[in-house]
């Protein structure tokens, strides 16, 4: 009997076989490498948009500038999610700041549409306000997504006590999902469609605002609260008198130069239908930004804060004369009475 001969066959099969294996083990072991250098770059790009992005960007007035970047990174930022812990705290500046981009643009078709009404052409009026309606939509889907990571990190406010917060910028960041959340309501309501925003988020929004500190905070607290108690009835506590709230909010705002609680009046006379109430809101903040500089450490907020007046000055302006606030006339309105110039008699002359 001869001895036995390994086929050609079999030894290529069995050399394929340990190669198919060796490799499947270099390649799971590759991704295992992988996953922990994304979950470590995921980590460290957390860590330091929170400690460092933010409060860079709170530091500067460009609002144009941070809108883009919260747009453009957002997607990226948000894919960390994938492969460590999901950023929702830094999701809520994000969506926060990437609504407002979408609400900005929303005022802009509003006032093309004041504009066209302005100049009694219906068609592009129509067409103007149907693109106002698309934005507000878009704006308060981020908003909502806002409001729901910070749920997701602090808790659902009426489902838990208030957080612990590890600093001022935890803090922060806190009210930042409180306004995208009573925001996310407000652009719903814009927008005429439901995108799934709670109707009850306004109040759930009022009752938390009582976890911050409101003189640490500029008043925002109160005046967010207050904002609530005008907009939506019965939520007002018997013996409060919203507007007196809010006037002592914009104070607080004026002295601390981070004049937030000028926009919450402004929000509160707007929906009572009170004009003469916002252009006086409107007034005292632009002798403001000339009397009290903006803090030097919230000037992204403060700046904020006068884009939303100038946009409500904007349309006060278009639905009256067609066109916006003229430039240096911030705070001045088309009525005002001038004052009497005094004129020589040249006849005393001859």
């Amino acid at each position: 009997m001869k001895g036995f001969r390994r086929s050609p066959t079999t030894s290529s099969g069995l050399r394929g076989m340990v190669a198919a294996l060796t490799a499947g083990l270099l390649l799971s072991g590759c991704g295992a490498v992988n996953n922990m250098i994304y979950k470590t770059t995921g980590d460290v790009m957390k860590g330091f948009s929170r400690n460092h992005t933010v409060p860079y960007l709170m530091e500067s007035d460009d609002l144009a500038m941070g809108c883009s970047m919260s747009e453009a990174t957002a997607p990226l930022l948000m894919s960390f999610g994938r492969v460590t812990s999901e950023p929702d705290q830094l999701a809520v500046m994000l969506y926060l700041s990437s609504g407002s981009c979408a609400e900005e643009q929303a005022r802009e078709h509003e006032l093309a549409g004041l504009a066209a009404m302005y100049a009694m052409d219906a068609t592009a009026a129509e067409d103007a306000f149907i693109r106002q309606k698309r934005a507000h939509t878009l704006a308060a889907r981020r908003y909502l997504k806002g409001w729901q990571h910070h749920n997701s990190h602090y808790g659902n406010p009426d489902e838990s006590e208030c957080p612990d917060f590890d600093d001022d910028m935890d803090e922060f960041m806190y009210m930042a999902g409180l306004l995208s959340g009573l925001q996310a309501l407000n652009a719903q309501i814009q927008a005429t469609s439901s995108v799934g925003v709670p109707f009850n988020t306004g109040s759930v929004v009022g009752r938390a605002t009582q976890c911050l500190d409101n003189k640490k905070w500029w008043g925002a607290p109160m005046g967010l609260r207050a904002t609530v108690w005008a907009m939506i009835p019965g939520t007002q506590p018997q013996g409060e008198d919203a507007f007196e709230r809010l006037a002592i909010a914009a104070e607080q705002g004026e002295e601390a130069g981070v004049r937030l609680g000028h926009v919450f009046q402004a929000i509160a006379a707007l929906n009572k239908n009170d004009e003469a109430l916002v252009k006086s809101v409107i007034r005292d903040h632009a002798e403001s930004l000339e009397a009290n500089p903006a803090s030097e450490e919230w000037r992204f907020v403060d700046a904020m804060a006068t884009n939303m007046l100038v946009a409500i000055s904007d349309r006060l302006w278009v639905e009256n004369t067609g066109h916006r606030t003229p430039i240096g006339q911030f705070g001045a309105f088309w009525d005002d009475q001038r004052e009497p110039v005094e004129t020589m008699d040249l006849d005393d002359l001859l």
